[in-house]
């Protein structure tokens, strides 16, 4: 997934270390990767998500127009409510991840970073008649997460999405630096995708690949609703829905903490009593050090291997814990 970097001036921070790959742009980490875990753990501090995209939506028609569109629920979104809904190919698999609330006036969502300018080309292609106006604010709004707990208040006028887990605050990117000073100390992406893993959150481009749908990532509920029809790919969420299973499974791991390094995207999967020759069941998606659990994984596997089975990730030994069931 390729993408043209937008470098927070949270880099600039003393101790900010600048994040590789999908995540370059803002920082990994300010220097303490463990005790910034736990201070957003603990509610404390905030995750500098500048890096991802923007967009916006706004006419008389725009809850109407996105519910034919997306996966979720959309025609009666209360004013404020947070939601999650995902864009789908014509076969059912996982195209765009839209993080989504709408203010009474504009349907705010965050995305992947360098995936707005596909989605807002297949949205503008989709508007026909509709009264809407779709919009990339990446340039001027950047996205900040105060975790579950914070007392930090989002400034006057900020468009908020509540989650379980944190509040997303949609800031005028002239404003991140001051923010971040009042309501610091910050804490890196490592952290937060820490937290991430922890929470069995899939992300796209990480826990997706170009054949995910999602029952494999058990999104059905939170991000798509059976109640609906009418949207591109809906035909296969129905089938697996009621008469299949789907072909892989989502499954979060606890590895051997002696290995010094982390596996990383795509390692492959075996059973353990296989050992390194056997038949490769599936990969990493997502590594990552947690303050208390250690070493963790998500990794996507065949939806048959047996949810008891110890598995070996690489020369890695890894117990799973199901996430979507077989």
């Amino acid at each position: 997934m390729q993408r043209q970097s937008t470098t927070s001036p949270l880099l600039s921070l003393p101790g900010a270390v600048a994040a590789e790959g999908q995540d370059e742009g803002v920082a990994a980490h300010y220097g303490d990767l463990f005790p910034e875990q736990r201070a957003l753990a603990d509610g404390k501090g905030l995750v500098d998500l500048s890096h991802r995209g923007v967009v916006t939506v706004t006419g008389d028609d725009r809850l109407s127009w996105l519910h034919l569109l997306l996966t979720q629920h959309v025609s009666a979104l209360p004013v404020g409510q947070a939601t999650e809904a995902l864009i789908l190919s014509a076969n059912g698999h996982i195209e765009h991840a839209l993080s989504l609330v709408d203010d009474g006036e504009t349907v705010w969502a965050h995305v992947e970073p360098g995936t707005q300018e596909a989605l807002i080309a297949y949205l503008e292609s989709m508007k026909f008649f509709y009264r809407v106006d779709v919009a990339d604010r990446t340039d001027d709004f950047a996205v900040v997460h105060v975790s579950a707990g914070s007392i930090a208040e989002a400034p006057e006028g900020a468009v908020v999405r509540e989650t379980p887990y944190g509040r997303d605050i949609f800031l005028p990117r002239a404003d991140l630096e001051a923010y971040a000073r009042e309501n610091g100390p910050p804490a890196g992406i490592l952290a937060y995708e820490a937290l991430r893993v922890e929470g069995h959150r899939p992300r796209l481009g990480f826990e997706t690949d170009h054949r995910t749908i999602p029952h494999e990532l058990g999104l059905i509920g939170s991000a798509v609703h059976l109640e609906k029809g009418c949207y591109r790919g809906q035909e296969t969420v129905a089938r697996v829905q009621n008469l299949g299973k789907p072909p892989r499974r989502l499954v979060f791991l606890h590895l051997d903490g002696s290995e010094v390094v982390l596996p990383g995207h795509g390692t492959p999967v075996r059973l353990a009593a296989d050992g390194d020759e056997g038949r490769q069941l599936g990969f990493i998606t997502t590594s990552a050090r947690h303050h208390e659990l250690g070493p963790i994984a998500l990794a996507l596997v065949k939806r048959n291997v047996p949810l008891d089975a110890p598995l070996m990730v690489g020369n890695t030994a890894a117990a799973q814990e199901v996430v979507v069931e077989a």
